[in-house]
């Protein structure tokens, strides 16, 4: 009796315990978490906690999500709660410098209007009207407001990234100048040609509502710290003291973007590129190596019309689609293709001591070709006849991360820098991407321009820009990897019941055909004139159809519903398994040790 009461005492002070210890875990240990994903997607990147750092006034959040209108979507729903759980890690990581709010914006409600006067996106879900909120505003202490209009899962990866350019946007809302030095005139001039003024390129006009833009000519003597981003395009002729500035410039912590071009058709000279000593001295030291020679991809090779108005496949005008950019790169965000012509190749400098990570490539059925033999061929037809694939994958933009020493190491004077570990540079090997006629039509509409794109090349580098103009902090946040791990049990038996079922739908369909024939057969043999809609035979056979239809799909039915029970039996397994069997197997080891000590305890006595 007594051993009784002294268990169940045993066994009221561990509950007592247990209550105790989730009470102090709530009170003391709010900040502690433990994050054992494998690639850590619930846990801040360093570079997003600095981005929190440089907060110097509070910002509010506004995470407004339609909980009620979502309730029948539970994929949606779980996505939410990681946006939710997310931001709450900001919140305690800023220490009170960012407050988050969560607000359901109830259809005709206050909240419903404040969403939509934040600029935040409305989903209709349905035909009765009901409308999802899913998005954030961000509001720092000057009343400057920051949106992020919708949360769409399918990007998801770059959640984190988004989230931390919106903060480091409202803490730092003056907007970048950018620098640019260009042997181009992407921004308008005078054509010679044909005597006339020639307008911006439309890629320089969307850039121009996005930045402010410094026009800095190829004799710059020195590129301040006030430049937040340097965008060179086919630079020529730079001098020797505007190399050495754009080489400090970039050890000092700036970031640079640079499009060079073997054979740059937008050009006025229309010559091939002729890269200089010191611009290849400066390519080397970043850890680049750059090739005169055009890319030739027969996988990528668009359609254009040759000198009959024929179409025909060009080797050097190529359209790249997702295969072709790098995933989980902020570049390639949300794009579908991208189109270059007569592009250079670049490669990673052997025993550099930087990252060369590819961001757009070729297919592997390309190869390298000279630029002269792309310029003479007035017939893209031709160019078959010198090709014959690599099967390697080249490159065509790569960022460029890490130390980067000086391309200047004999200047020593005051202010030097030497070298520097944090470098983010881009280089893109091709200037063709920014002209209009590689992405974008332009129409003139009574006096009114009308821009259709039919290609990515803005979002390309508008996003690079983006990532760019931001700290070295903020470029440093990478994509989050895979929130979403598939249950590959799960997927593999719907996979195998999609099968069944397709199988069934061909079967269906060939009898129906079988039936629609004899149909048409026996109603050729009708005789002419007769008012009987349908023969005895005709009813006999429409009937067999009928009642083989209604078989079939009861077939269907069966099929589908034989998927959701192999999939509700292994939900249940592992009901049995998570909720049961674990602690089953721990009361079983306890009374094993229990045992076990008592056996050790009473043959000790003996």
């Amino acid at each position: 009796m007594k051993h009784n009461w002294v268990s169940g005492l045993g066994l009221f002070i561990l509950l007592l315990a247990f209550l105790a210890f989730n009470l102090l875990n709530s009170a003391l240990f709010t900040h502690v978490r433990i994050d054992l994903t494998e690639n850590k997607l619930f846990t801040l990147t360093e570079g997003s906690k600095q981005v929190i750092s440089e907060i110097d006034q509070p910002i509010d959040f506004y995470f407004f999500f339609s909980t009620q209108v979502a309730r029948d979507l539970p994929q949606l729903r779980n996505y939410a709660e990681r946006v939710r759980s997310l931001l709450n890690e900001y919140a305690l990581h800023a220490e009170g410098k960012i407050k988050l709010h969560f607000v359901e914006p109830l259809p005709f409600s206050e909240e419903e209007d404040q969403a939509a006067e934040y600029g935040l996106q409305a989903i209709p879900l349905n035909l009765a009207g009901d409308e999802l909120y899913f998005g954030l505003a961000a509001i720092n202490g000057e009343g400057e407001q920051m949106t992020l209009p919708f949360f769409r899962s399918e990007e998801e990866a770059f959640l984190e990234y988004e989230i931390s350019k919106l903060i480091y946007q409202l803490a730092h809302p003056q907007p970048t100048l950018l620098g640019v030095i260009s042997g181009i005139s992407i921004s308008g001039g005078f054509d010679l040609q044909y005597q006339q003024p020639r307008p911006p390129w439309q890629i320089y006009t969307q850039i121009n509502q996005l930045y402010q833009i410094r026009l800095l000519n190829n004799e710059v003597e020195e590129i301040g710290p006030e430049i937040g981003l340097l965008m060179l395009i086919q630079p020529k002729d730079l001098s020797e003291q505007a190399l050495y500035a754009i080489d400090q410039y970039v050890l000092s912590g700036g970031k640079l973007i640079l499009f060079i071009d073997p054979l740059a058709e937008m050009d006025q000279q229309a010559m091939p590129y002729q890269i200089s000593e010191g611009l290849s001295k400066l390519l080397a030291s970043w850890g680049v190596a750059f090739s005169a020679e055009v890319l030739a991809d027969a996988g990528k090779a668009l359609m254009v019309n040759n000198a009959e108005g024929r179409p025909v496949r060009h080797l050097g005008v190529l359209g790249l689609d997702r295969e072709n950019m790098r995933d989980n790169d902020v570049t390639s965000t949300g794009l579908e293709s991208i189109y270059v012509s007569t592009a250079g190749i670049l490669k990673a400098v052997e025993g550099s001591q930087n990252n060369f990570t590819p961001l757009l490539y070729s297919s592997r059925e390309a190869m390298a070709m000279v630029p002269e033999l792309m310029q003479v061929a007035s017939n893209p037809e031709i160019l078959m006849q010198s090709f014959h694939p690599s099967g390697d994958i080249f490159t065509l933009a790569a960022r460029i991360e890490g130390k980067v020493s000086s391309a200047f190491p004999e200047r020593q004077g005051k202010g030097h820098i030497s070298s520097n570990e944090d470098v983010h540079l881009l280089v893109v090997a091709d200037t063709d991407i920014l002209s209009d006629r590689m992405w974008v039509e332009v129409q003139d509409f009574f006096g009114q321009q009308v821009i259709s794109p039919f290609a990515d090349n803005a979002g390309f580098v508008i996003n690079a820009l983006d990532n760019f103009s931001g700290s070295s902090a903020l470029i440093n946040v990478r994509s989050r990897g895979q929130f979403s791990r598939p249950f590959n049990v799960v997927e593999q038996l719907r996979r195998d019941a999609e099968e069944q079922f397709r199988d069934k739908e061909k079967q269906l369909q060939i009898r129906l055909q079988a039936a629609e024939q004899k149909l048409a057969e026996l109603e050729q043999k009708k005789v002419e004139g007769s008012n009987v809609l349908l023969s005895p035979e005709q009813e006999q056979a429409l009937l067999s159809f009928q009642q083989e239809k209604l078989q079939i799909r009861k077939q269907l039915r069966d099929v589908r519903h034989q998927l959701d029970r192999d999939i509700e039996a292994l939900g249940a397994q592992l009901k049995v398994i998570n909720i049961a069997l674990v602690p089953l197997l721990l009361i079983i080891s306890v009374l094993l040790y229990r045992l076990l000590r008592g056996a050790r305890v009473k043959y000790s006595v003996k």
